[in-house]
């Protein structure tokens, strides 16, 4: 069985602002991609994101953007490649559905490691990496803190 997983949080802003805060680089700057972003997500778009805490920038292809319900990505995964092959790639699927109440129910789902130990290593890497987006979104977008700076550096 192939790795995968979905993970999810309410954001206490309309859709339309959360998924802007994803798509547009200079937002998803200042609270997730700590080394910065470069490219809006469009469709068909190659962007660059890099971290202080994984440096070097690298590219994220833009399957679809769908504004404001769905960003799919397609990048490499961070597994060593088997056999001295390339690098598996897998497929990150934001879906953004509004609330009755107002809010942003945000669902990052991540597939496409190969099924064995590296891939599931690999898995739980992104799983934990995908969650903690979430709350930094949920924090920067409800109380202007960035939950990023220094947590993994």
């Amino acid at each position: 069985m192939q790795p995968q997983f979905s993970v999810f949080a309410y954001v206490g802003k309309p859709v339309n602002e959360v998924y802007e805060a994803v798509a547009d680089p200079a937002q998803l700057s200042r609270y997730f991609t700590t080394g910065g972003a470069r490219g809006r997500l469009e469709t068909g778009a190659t962007v660059w994101w890099d971290f202080d805490d994984f440096p070097g920038e690298f590219p994220v292809e833009v399957v679809e953007a769908a504004a404001p319900h769905r960003i799919v990505l397609r990048w490499d995964s961070n597994e060593s490649p088997a056999d001295g092959g390339p690098k598996p790639r897998t497929t990150v699927t934001f879906d953004f559905a509004p609330t009755e109440d107002g809010r942003t129910r945000v669902e990052i789902a991540e597939t496409g490691w190969r099924a064995d130990q590296a891939g599931l290593q690999a898995s739980y890497g992104n799983c934990m990496g995908w969650s903690q987006m979430l709350c930094a979104l949920k924090a920067w977008m409800e109380r202007g803190i960035n939950l990023r700076e220094g947590m993994y550096v």
